[in-house]
């Protein structure tokens, strides 16, 4: 191996040791400011709004590892870069090893300012990196770089040491990051009891799932249900050890421990959420059986001035979203969530505590692992998302998706059915129409009814003919609004328009 590729991967195995050491340190004092997590933080508050809409667009679920993977390689590629580097001009390429480690630790600095331990992972790794460099990058002949060592034959003898460094800093490297990815891995559910609530709904009945496979469960399990969020690491909370400050302008602040939230009067609602950045006909949308406390009681001990008109909500992440105290305090069952679908919260759906408000978009009121709520203005403190563009309040717009049969679909002739979901949280559905090629719109069978808040799904019977054939639905809210067939995008309010679906029958 030529001069040039040894200082390459030694640069490389520099950055992964730091990088390694830096998560395992990062696992026992700040998860979030693990080298890669804190400079993935920083690139998605950095991210123009309009990219962020084609990342989770087209990535889905799959943006945040997709992301932290590119930063990966990034930073490895600059470290191989400063690994040449430092065997041309070391102190030079030392310093630039040290500059990239600090990068890290101002970004975990700057995601949580008030956290003493949140720069000590990237100095860590800043400390392993260029001692690594250091050790592995030397003069020829002379062992750890230094002239003033005893000369040692070049050659074989030379390459034999490199090889055995560059083993034992691998070594470091995996098994750093690997320990540290074992701590600060989510561990399994906590096991809490539920209490009973004082108002159970009754059991649940089948959904058309059931007997029209291909439409979504009327409640979506909790292992499906979808996860859009800015967290790259699942905050790691312990039940115990979980409060929510309730303050801001209240004339009571006060602080809720778990033992004291279990003791509080609990109820079931089935709510659908909705996330704003779900397209037309998309899949970031799920109901479920939610077991919390009313926010409004919480509301109403704190007891809030009449200057507020908002509720300023914080997560453990530092995550911060805005809900008018109004669409938490009209009668509608905005919770203080610990269960969905009869278990304790998962942790990547904000366990031990989340809140859960029907007819709102998730971005204006669905915070997970919630810690403070502070009753505040519009005017006077900006939420994460307002900031970036989007809108100050956003009740969710009625909806139609067809579930079955997806777009694309190769069909059989012959009797089969158009199905799926439609939803107008707090509001309900009362119809929904389907139109099939340019044919009249035709009233589909609706399913269960789980509630104004909850999606209803639905059905039309259909004999396919050989062809191609393109349907569209729309559906109709309570009060006798007929969703819109304007096509609008997600950002800043919701999409809008209506879902159609092309297949072909044979």
């Amino acid at each position: 191996m030529n001069p040039t590729r040894r200082h390459a991967v030694a640069g490389l195995l520099a950055a992964a040791a730091g990088v390694g050491t830096g998560h395992l340190v990062a696992a026992l004092v700040a998860p979030h400011a693990s080298p890669v997590l804190a400079i993935g933080s920083t690139v998605i508050d950095a991210t123009p709004t309009p990219l962020k809409e084609w990342a989770v667009s087209t990535l889905g679920t799959a943006d945040k590892p997709i992301l932290l993977a590119v930063v990966t390689l990034v930073t490895l590629a600059a470290s191989a870069a400063l690994g040449v580097l430092v065997g041309r001009r070391r102190t030079l390429g030392l310093l630039g090893i040290a500059l990239l480690a600090a990068l890290a630790a101002l970004a975990a600095w700057r995601a949580a300012p008030t956290d003493a331990y949140a720069v000590l992972p990237g100095f860590v790794a800043g400390a392993v990196g260029v001692t690594a460099a250091a050790y592995l990058v030397r003069k020829r002949g002379h062992p750890f770089g230094d002239p003033t060592r005893p000369p040692v034959p070049a050659g074989s003898t030379d390459r034999r040491r490199f090889l055995i460094g560059a083993s034992g800093v691998g070594t470091v490297a995996v098994a750093s990051g690997a320990l540290g990815q074992s701590l600060a891995a989510p561990s399994a559910q906590e096991t809490v009891t539920l209490p009973a609530p004082v108002r159970r709904l009754p059991a649940p009945t089948p959904g058309l799932e059931t007997e029209r496979v291909g439409i979504s469960a009327l409640r979506t399990p909790n292992a499906d249900f979808y996860r859009i969020d800015t967290a790259l690491v699942i905050p790691r909370i312990r039940a115990a050890e979980w409060s929510l400050r309730i303050d801001g302008d209240v004339d009571n602040p006060f602080t809720l421990t778990w033992a004291e939230l279990l003791a509080l009067p609990m109820v079931e609602a089935d709510i659908t959420l909705t996330c704003v950045s779900n397209p037309v006909g998309g899949e970031y949308a799920g109901s479920a059986r939610w077991l919390g406390t009313p926010v409004r009681d919480l509301l109403a001990r704190a007891g809030v001035r009449p200057s507020a008109d908002q509720i300023l909500s914080t997560s453990d992440d530092g995550m911060t979203i805005s809900t008018p105290v109004q669409a938490l305090t009209d009668g509608r069952d905005a919770l203080l969530a610990i269960g969905m679908n009869g278990r304790p919260l998962p942790a990547s759906h904000g366990f031990p505590a989340r809140l859960v408000v029907p007819g709102l978009y998730g971005f204006v009121s669905a915070t997970k692992w919630v810690t403070r709520l502070t009753a505040t203005t519009y005017a006077a403190q900006q939420a994460y998302w307002t900031k970036r563009g989007w809108a100050e309040r956003s009740p969710i717009l009625t909806s139609s998706r067809i579930d079955t049969p997806r777009a694309g679909a190769r069909l059989d002739a012959g009797s089969t059915f158009i199905g799926g979901v439609a939803w107008a949280q707090h509001t309900g559905i009362t119809g929904v129409e389907v139109r099939i090629d340019d044919g009249e719109w035709q009233q589909a069978t609706l399913g269960p009814d789980a509630g104004i808040d909850s999606w209803r799904q639905w059905y039309l019977p259909w004999e396919a003919t050989p062809g191609r054939h393109t349907f569209a639905v729309r559906a109709t809210d309570a009060t006798g609004q007929s969703q819109t067939e304007a096509l609008a995008e997600p950002f800043p309010r919701g999409a809008t328009g209506w879902h159609t679906v092309s297949v072909e029958v044979s």
